[in-house]
């Protein structure tokens, strides 16, 4: 993109996790002159502190409301993706794989420059022999059982292919592991039952006088060797902007904080006693219970048998990424907002 002057910017789900953080980045940036946030639901952008961005009330699943919101932008990001699995299969699939796909074919036909689609590490799968820091190249396979992994894994495969047929349109896609942040708590790819823990430390630690996003009293948990990445919220809508603004070439982009934490260390955290068990045990007790007939939402049992670890060298060499919080950081300001990161009090 060689003048990206006064860009035209479409997001898809601007209201979200990431698209909040986002929006601030954009309208920040002096390269961005507008912002067009497409949503199915009305929401007003005035009432989130947001002067550059209009409104478009739009459906991913219409391709017409798609091509009147994405007319005359340069860049579309798309944010919009069914997580919690309180939707029927059908609808999930619809939003999620053929959303996306609609979203980019109404991007590349009203000549938008970039895509940039936010995916997951989850696209990955949860498989024991994924190796031990997946680089961008490692294929995408489905998950067996959660339905989001399934959709993330297909949805990124055909996006390769769609942009293979539409090469004017470039395809950026990132793939960041467990999101955290004060805004995303339980909100993207959280083990279970990581969210109900975290959420109830938050709760009961306020409500008892404990440290905020601590339990009261230690509370025995079992604890395989469990390895985990965390990513911040805000780091992640900083890769997204670099995508959108910067030199970067298109690819899929994996992000990940600096470190990786152990569970037992999370449990800590929050308060709790973790005691060691075998992980063998978990990781067979998750395949057989994600086998089981079970709602979508409880289907993320399936991520805790074997938790993506991603190498995340490509975004920081191609896109001069480097995230601000390290994954004990950022999950240390999910459970207690308003902590300092250290490379903030330098």
């Amino acid at each position: 993109m060689s003048d990206t002057t006064g860009l035209t910017v479409a997001i898809t789900g601007p209201t979200g996790t990431f698209g909040a953080g986002l929006v601030q980045l954009l309208e920040a940036d002096e390269r961005v002159g507008r912002i067009v946030g497409v949503a199915r639901s009305p929401f007003d952008p005035a009432s989130r502190g947001w002067t550059s961005m209009e409104y478009r009330q739009g459906d991913v699943r219409d391709p017409a409301a798609l091509r009147d919101a994405f007319e005359g932008v340069d860049v579309v990001v798309h944010l919009a993706f069914l997580i919690t699995g309180n939707a029927d299969p059908a609808m999930l699939r619809a939003v999620n794989v053929d959303g996306t796909l609609e979203a980019f074919r109404a991007a590349a036909a009203a000549g938008a420059d970039r895509f940039v689609y936010a995916s997951s590490v989850a696209a990955y799968g949860f498989h024991a022999d994924n190796p031990p820091a997946i680089g961008e190249d490692w294929p995408v396979r489905a998950a067996d059982r959660l339905f989001y992994a399934r959709d993330k894994a297909e949805t990124d495969r055909c996006l390769q292919e769609a942009a293979r047929a539409h090469p004017g349109t470039a395809l950026y896609q990132v793939r960041p592991t467990i999101v955290v942040g004060p805004d995303a708590l339980g909100a993207k790819d959280l083990p279970a039952p990581l969210p109900a823990l975290l959420a109830a430390a938050g709760r009961l630690g306020g409500l008892l006088g404990a440290r905020p996003g601590r339990l009261p009293v230690p509370v025995p948990v079992l604890a395989p060797t469990l390895q985990l990445q965390f990513v911040h919220a805000d780091d992640v809508g900083d890769a997204l902007r670099r995508c959108v603004v910067g030199d970067g070439p298109p690819g899929a982009y994996n992000l990940a904080g600096e470190g990786v934490v152990g569970l037992d260390e999370v449990l800590r955290e929050v308060g709790a006693y973790p005691v060691p068990v075998p992980d063998r045990l978990l990781r067979t007790a998750a395949r057989a219970t994600a086998r089981l007939p079970m709602p979508p939402t409880l289907q993320w049992v399936e991520a805790a048998a074997a938790p993506p670890i991603v190498d995340t060298t490509r975004a920081r060499e191609e896109l001069g990424w480097k995230p601000r919080w390290t994954g004990l950081e950022a999950l240390r300001d999910t459970l207690d907002p308003g902590f300092t990161p250290a490379a903030l009090s330098r």
